[in-house]
């Protein structure tokens, strides 16, 4: 029912008091983006058009991207944006509200992070656990760490059903490749998608996060180790 949705409010306040607002509203449950149906589907939100090279859908089950259908509004509302601008965006969750005087892009970034971990893509969907945790604005460090502990905290649940878990964090390395498959795949579908930047370099700063996401795996989290040292 609506009442039990959980719902993340991100608003963009403009010098010209302008304000855009955008409610994502999450099944408690599934962790999946709620929405209504898109009557008019643009053209680039078909699955086959530019689809990922891991995709594993197939088009007679699945004819649109997840992803792509509902990142549609979001980037025909900021076609006109330049990432670099500067706006008040405040993030209100049920638990608390964050508020941060960011670039444009930045709050994007943190949106796009939401809509594709929760949209049903058999690849993203890895992220629902973060997602639901949500945390705007998120720096490197912070996203390193999160997105570590919840994988390992995924191996302990692994390990409780007698499975083996992956303390060696491999499957996790080859997961970030297949994210960065697509973050480019989105890319490439709306690269002809009229617009200025904003969004575009949204989902370049999500696919930099992954790449050195998957740098720091490869290097045993040496940047975060120190956490840890007990003297």
């Amino acid at each position: 029912m609506a009442d039990q949705l959980y719902h993340i409010q991100y608003q963009f306040r403009f010098n010209d008091g302008s304000v855009k607002k955008f409610v994502l509203s999450l099944d408690p449950g599934t962790i999946k983006l709620v929405r209504p149906e898109m009557r008019q589907k643009p053209e680039w939100t078909r699955l086959e058009y530019h689809q990922c090279a891991c995709c594993t859908l197939a088009k007679a089950t699945h004819p649109d991207c997840p992803i792509a259908v509902n990142i549609a509004e979001l980037l025909n509302e900021f076609k006109d944006a330049i990432s670099s601008d500067h706006c008040m965006v405040m993030c209100t969750t049920p638990e608390r509200t964050y508020l941060k005087q960011a670039a444009i892009q930045e709050g994007l970034f943190s949106i796009l992070g939401i809509i594709m971990a929760t949209s049903n893509c058999p690849i993203m969907n890895f992220f629902k656990p973060m997602a639901r945790f949500h945390l705007p604005f998120s720096t490197l460090d912070e996203t390193i760490f999160r997105s570590t502990s919840i994988y390992l905290l995924r191996q302990y649940f692994e390990y409780r059903k007698g499975r083996i878990p992956d303390l060696e964090l491999t499957q996790l390395d080859q997961h970030y490749a297949r994210v960065q498959q697509v973050n480019h795949g989105i890319l490439k579908r709306t690269e002809n998608v009229p617009k200025k930047d904003a969004d575009k370099n949204a989902i370049i700063i999500l696919n930099a996060l992954a790449q050195m996401l998957a740098v720091e795996i490869g290097d045993g989290l040496n940047s975060i180790e120190y956490l840890f040292n007990r003297d």
